[in-house]
């Protein structure tokens, strides 16, 4: 038999950025170990009646969409992450759902992005 096939294969993966807004969650009535586990203010959890999720790429987009969300809507920032490009907000669900909104709107108007539908939970 011929040796090629019994050697170890070495796959590379490799993120190609585009455009796009890759998830955006609402999780309206979250457990309260849920914020505890996100690391999130768990003393205001019962004020708190939603978190946001969101995930897009170029992962530094995700700076403007937290300045967005601030902007938008009475959400608290709960994290960044610029490389990955992950942020996640709390705030009533009515605040969450204004600041997903202005936040999609924003980089399919203004940033010309591919955006997907807002789920919710």
């Amino acid at each position: 038999m011929n040796d090629i096939y019994n050697e170890k294969q070495r796959i590379i993966q490799e993120l190609v950025p585009g455009k796009q807004v890759t998830l955006a969650h609402i999780i309206a009535s979250p457990d309260e170990i849920l914020y505890e586990k996100l690391g999130l203010d768990i003393s205001a959890s019962a004020e708190k009646g939603a978190i946001g999720v969101l995930t897009v790429s170029p992962g530094e987009t995700a700076i403007i969409m937290a300045d967005i969300a601030l902007k938008a809507a009475d959400v608290e920032l709960g994290f960044v992450d610029r490389k990955e490009g992950s942020l996640v907000f709390t705030g009533s669900v009515a605040s969450v759902e204004a600041a997903v909104g202005a936040i999609i709107s924003y980089v399919e108007d203004k940033l010309d992005y591919t955006t997907v539908p807002v789920t919710k939970t």
